[in-house]
This record gives C-alpha cells, sequence and structure tokens, in this order.
C-alpha cells in the first residue's frame, strides 16, 4: 500500500506539519489504520477513499480518530492534485466536520473549514501553571484558546503537559499579537498522545477568529511558532474560515500490511 509524507503549510520540507495520507480503494479495518498511525507517529495520518465525486477522509491521532485536521487536509489534497486528480482546481471531502471544499491557488492549497464559536471563560491559576504566565483572556469552542501579550513568550515557552491534561477542551493553543504577522501561536494536544501539534489548522478555526475580531479585518496572517514553523494565510468569512498554505512531497512510502 503506497503512503505519501507531506510537510504541510511550508514550501519546504523539514519544516510545516507533518501527515501521512493513504488514498485507498476501499476502507481498512478500523485497527489496522490506528496501528499505522501508531507506527508513523506522526500529529496525524490521513486516510481517504473516493466516493462518488467527492472523498470521504478521516484522520487519526496516535491517541485515535479526530473530528477535524487543517494540516493533514491540506497534505491529502496536495496529493490528490498532484497524483490522482492533476486536472482538478478543487476537491470536497465529507468528513465528520462536515463537507470541506480546498481550492487549488497557485502554487497554494485554500480550505474552507467552519468557525468556531468561542465564548469566554474565566482565566485560571491552573492555565497559568499550565503555561507559565498568567493569560489576559481565555475562551473555550471545541480548544481552549489562551492569549498573552508578549510573541517571545509564545515562541520560547515550555509548558506542563501533565498538567496540561487537567484544563478543558481538546487541544491547548496559546496566541500572542505578532510583530511581522497578525498572530503567533502554538497548540498542544497531549489528550490525543500528541505534546505539540507543529503547525495546526483546526487550531486557526479558534484562533483566526479572535484575532480577526481583535484586530477588525477578516484577512489574517497566522504564524505558528512551533521548532518547525509555519504560515498559513487565512480570511474569515462569516462563520467560515478560509485557510491557505504551501506543501512540500517529502517522501513516497510502500507500506507491507
Amino acid at each position: 500500500m503506497k503512503q505519501f509524507i507531506v510537510d504541510a503549510f511550508t514550501n519546504e520540507v523539514f519544516h510545516g506539519n507533518q501527515a501521512a495520507v493513504c488514498v485507498l480503494d476501499e476502507w481498512l479495518d478500523e485497527e489496522l489504520m490506528i496501528n499505522i498511525t501508531k507506527e508513523n507517529n506522526y500529529s496525524e495520518t490521513a486516510f481517504t477513499v473516493k466516493e462518488g465525486d467527492k472523498y470521504h477522509l478521516r484522520w487519526f491521532t496516535p491517541g485515535g480518530e479526530i473530528d477535524l485536521c487543517g494540516h493533514a487536509t491540506l497534505a491529502t489534497a496536495f496529493v490528490l492534485f498532484n497524483h490522482y486528480i492533476q486536472d482538478a482546481q478543487q476537491v470536497t471531502f465529507t468528513t465528520l466536520s462536515g463537507d470541506l471544499v480546498v481550492d487549488r491557488k497557485g502554487d497554494m492549497y485554500e480550505m474552507m473549514f467552519p468557525a468556531y464559536d468561542l465564548q469566554p471563560v474565566e482565566v485560571t491559576d491552573l492555565m497559568e501553571e499550565v503555561i507559565g504566565r498568567r493569560p489576559s483572556e481565555a475562551y473555550i469552542a471545541r480548544d481552549l484558546l489562551c492569549v498573552v501579550d508578549d510573541e517571545e513568550f509564545v515562541r520560547n515557552m515550555t509548558p506542563d503537559f501533565e498538567k496540561m491534561l487537567q484544563l478543558d477542551g481538546l487541544l491547548l493553543h496559546v496566541t500572542a499579537s505578532g510583530k511581522d504577522t497578525d498572530s503567533v501561536s502554538r497548540s498542544f494536544a497531549p489528550k490525543l498522545a500528541v505534546n505539540e501539534d507543529p503547525v495546526c489548522g483546526s487550531g486557526h478555526c479558534h484562533i483566526v477568529p479572535f484575532w480577526a475580531d481583535k484586530e477588525g479585518k477578516d484577512d489574517i496572517v497566522a504564524y505558528q511558532a512551533s521548532s518547525r514553523g509555519g504560515t498559513l494565510y487565512c480570511r474569515r468569512d462569516g462563520d467560515k474560515i478560509y485557510m491557505a498554505g504551501y506543501a512540500a512531497l517529502y517522501a513516497i512510502d510502500e507500506l507491507f500490511v
């Protein structure tokens, strides 16, 4: 079975966020998909099967299946556009989060995702203990979003992953205003057996609405300040987030399973 390894939200390998992509003729047993994901040990492995004029897409972390993943969606679209549907300019994925549309925009790929409805929550001592600094604001949707006032702190923070498991939300995102981009952030997912997600697309369905409201504009350039780093070119349109980025092919593997 063929598997593609793609670095998403970057135009050069060894940066962005790694995703494994398996384009299947039919679905594998779920236990096998989980074992492949654990063997890869990336934050996400994507599996997709063509169904009619759409592709059914599922994402797995080493901790199990997840309902939304941006970088693995971008990686899957990249693989399909460049290896399976070379003449297409758009692909629609059926997912646990509904239909997701990806358009080819020159060398970039633009995804349409749902924007999460952020609800303000009280800043707690536990948040401060986990992050290492007291957030100025905090919000919850699927994930917890904590806002701080120092870009360099976000870049250099060393969170407490054990205590992080006690926080509400599936993932934790910490963000600040950026000097060279509208926002700088990092994303953490120890509940999914991924301490840090290098570039989190679904996280920006939380981050972009916050900064769009804060900055009073809908176009947001976001930088994810993990050790790998990655840039997302985003715009909000009502309850949708359009998220564009580059991708780079690292490897094509043959799986003996």
